[in-house]
């Protein structure tokens, strides 16, 4: 993609702040952190969003994942921790390339990274269930 800009961030063609990276994947610091630390995981590999993106690539993405966030929970001290992945703009996608975030918590930052629990009932959740389980 030669106008994704987060192709040309984990390609090393635009500087960033990079604290890991390898041959699939480049981890930086968010210019716009929602708290200190806020990285983001980005591929390589240009994906637009989870449903492009390949098995292998999606098992490797979380195992780095979980090295991230033990590094920021170590290295940070922080009192918690949010992995975020947005998919599509209803979602809050502002990015169409895979990005995860990997967001350090600190007891009152002033982040609401949570949503208001609604309310169903056991058929809907049956039928629901087979629903996605038959798309499966």
């Amino acid at each position: 993609m030669n106008d994704c800009i987060f192709c040309k961030i984990a390609n090393g063609e635009i500087p960033s702040s990079t604290i890991y990276e390898d041959d699939k994947f480049r981890v930086i610091l968010d210019l716009s952190p929602a708290a200190a630390g806020h990285a983001l995981i980005i591929p390589k590999a240009h994906f637009r969003n989870i449903f492009d993106l390949d098995d292998a690539t999606a098992a490797d993405l979380f195992v780095l994942a979980k090295k991230i966030a033990c590094a920021a929970k170590k290295a940070l001290n922080c009192d918690g921790l949010n992995i975020v992945q947005n998919n599509e703009e209803i979602a809050g996608q502002t990015v169409f390339h895979f990005h995860m975030h990997i967001i350090p918590r600190y007891i009152n930052d002033g982040q609401s990274i949570l949503w208001k629990p609604g309310t169903s009932d056991p058929e809907t959740l049956k039928n629901l269930a087979a629903k996605i389980a038959e798309a499966l």
